[in-house]
């Protein structure tokens, strides 16, 4: 089950878009590799990123990924004609109003012309840019915008790509993730994690300290709060955190979670944790996130004893409960006379208890909690109903996902991929069927990820990047 919270409006690029705010803690001046403005015929490379045309005229961002920088241009046109650069600091929501980066005009007896290089970003104060070219025929009110794009700087592949554009959406003065919400904000910092193991990129790791240390006392503190699915999720990410930087403050606030998840452990319907502290609800994700919280717990504390109980108790109420349907697919939770609901199978109900039986597997040694982790995922991903086409997809795409519905299938491929890893490459085919898909058809020049994989790209967000992110950190390759 999921919670809807308003979405604020992402700003649309492309041509004719107004000026936007203030682009945040920007210097004036930028020295990186090299201070700006320089001259591009000092590039050691160059890299056409983005084109736009108007009125005949050709607009272009040029990337120099040596130095990450670009400059604009444009040609076919006429003395007079304006170029410039926009530079964003937060994915191209917003930019410096007016600021027209190296804005000049094509000189008398030319077609075309060029601004002088900037800085992508700001490496100073870990701003991760982006940078789009703009230009005005001479003579005419029309302007025309490339698409946003930036280096290949920390974007060396699909993974490190996707992670940088995640990084986009973070607020360092928050620690959170802008455009999404709390717990969705846990699962952008688990992937971030996860992609400085998987690709060696540690550029990001100053993000988990500093989320850490900006919401401990948020909400009931040490990242408990009323919903206990959003306690589960801090939870997993602080088991990651101590996973990545072996520090224990990431361990102990895991273990404060996993208890106030306890106390909302009784007897109604034989077992099972509430989802809200209000005890309305007994739902799939939230037992699931028990289970593998509980079980992560145990597999890194020595003589742990009370963690693996609460683990395994978790996993045989939760395998009688009767949520798992005929289908074998999980279905959201229960009714209030203790049967299963019959409420979509979204696609993260699918996957953590995959993570959740490979921690048990480890915790216990029992081998039949693997083979029950792979019948679980082979039908997930051979359902037709997540998976038309080959390619998954959640029930509500055909509608409104709301701001927490892009979250789950990110969350459902970390699964999936957390069992492939002891499986023998069991899921690789599909992990990389999906990767593929989603690279092709729902990305733009930034490596910002739509909702749907199969395509075509809607809008951009952190939960539609997180999403993203675990596929790409979960899939071979």
């Amino acid at each position: 089950m999921w919670r809807s919270v308003l979405l604020a409006a992402l700003i649309t690029v492309g041509s004719a878009a107004p000026a936007a705010a203030q682009e945040p803690k920007a210097a004036a001046v930028i020295c990186n590799r090299h201070c700006e403005p320089r001259d591009p015929a000092l590039a050691p490379d160059q890299r056409q990123a983005v084109t736009v045309d108007l009125a005949g005229r050709r607009i272009a961002l040029l990337i120099d990924d040596t130095d990450s920088m670009g400059w604009a241009t444009t040609d076919r046109g006429a003395a007079g004609d304006e170029v410039w650069l926009d530079r964003s600091f937060d994915g191209g929501q917003t930019w410096a109003s007016g600021s027209r980066l190296g804005a000049t005009a094509v000189p008398a007896g030319r077609t075309g012309w060029r601004t002088m290089m900037f800085n992508v970003d700001d490496w100073a104060n870990r701003g991760i840019g982006a940078l789009r070219a703009c230009g005005k025929p001479a003579g005419q009110q029309a302007i025309a915008c490339t698409a946003w794009a930036r280096s290949t700087w920390n974007a060396w592949d699909r993974r490190t790509a996707a992670a940088t554009a995640l990084m986009q959406f973070y607020d360092q003065g928050t620690g959170l993730f802008r455009t999404t919400g709390w717990w969705n904000s846990a699962n952008a910092l688990n992937a971030v994690i996860d992609n400085i193991r998987v690709s060696g990129m540690d550029s990001y790791r100053y993000a988990v300290a500093n989320t850490y240390d900006r919401n401990r006392t948020a909400h009931l503190g040490e990242f408990r709060n009323d919903y206990l699915d959003d306690t589960g999720w801090w939870g997993l990410a602080w088991i990651a955190a101590y996973d990545l930087t072996g520090d224990a403050r990431y361990l102990n606030t895991a273990r404060i979670g996993a208890d106030h998840l306890a106390a909302y452990w009784d007897s109604t319907c034989g077992g099972g944790v509430w989802w809200h502290v209000s005890r309305n609800y007994k739902n799939a994700v939230t037992n699931e996130l028990y289970i593998h919280l509980n079980a992560a717990l145990h597999n890194r504390m020595s003589g742990d004893t009370v963690y693996r109980q609460r683990a395994v108790a978790g996993w045989q109420w939760f395998a009688a409960s009767g949520m798992i349907n005929g289908s074998r697919l999980i279905n959201d939770g229960l009714t209030a006379d203790c049967r299963n609901n019959g409420q979509p199978a979204w696609t993260y109900n699918q996957g953590v208890i995959l993570d959740g039986l490979v921690e048990m597997h480890r915790a216990t040694g029992d081998a039949t909690l693997l083979t029950r982790a792979r019948d679980l995922a082979d039908a997930s991903t051979t359902a037709e109903s997540l998976n038309p086409g080959g390619i998954l997809r959640e029930p509500c795409e055909g509608g409104d996902c709301g701001v927490d519905g892009p979250s789950f299938k990110g969350i459902y491929t970390r699964g999936l991929g957390g069992l492939n890893a002891v499986s023998s490459g069991r899921y690789d085919a599909y992990l990389r069927r999906q990767a593929d898909s989603a690279h092709a058809r729902s990305r733009t020049s930034l490596n910002t990820y739509g909702l749907r994989w199969a395509g075509p790209f809607d809008r951009a967000d952190a939960a539609r990047q997180q999403s993203a992110l675990d596929l790409l950190n979960a899939a071979p390759g």
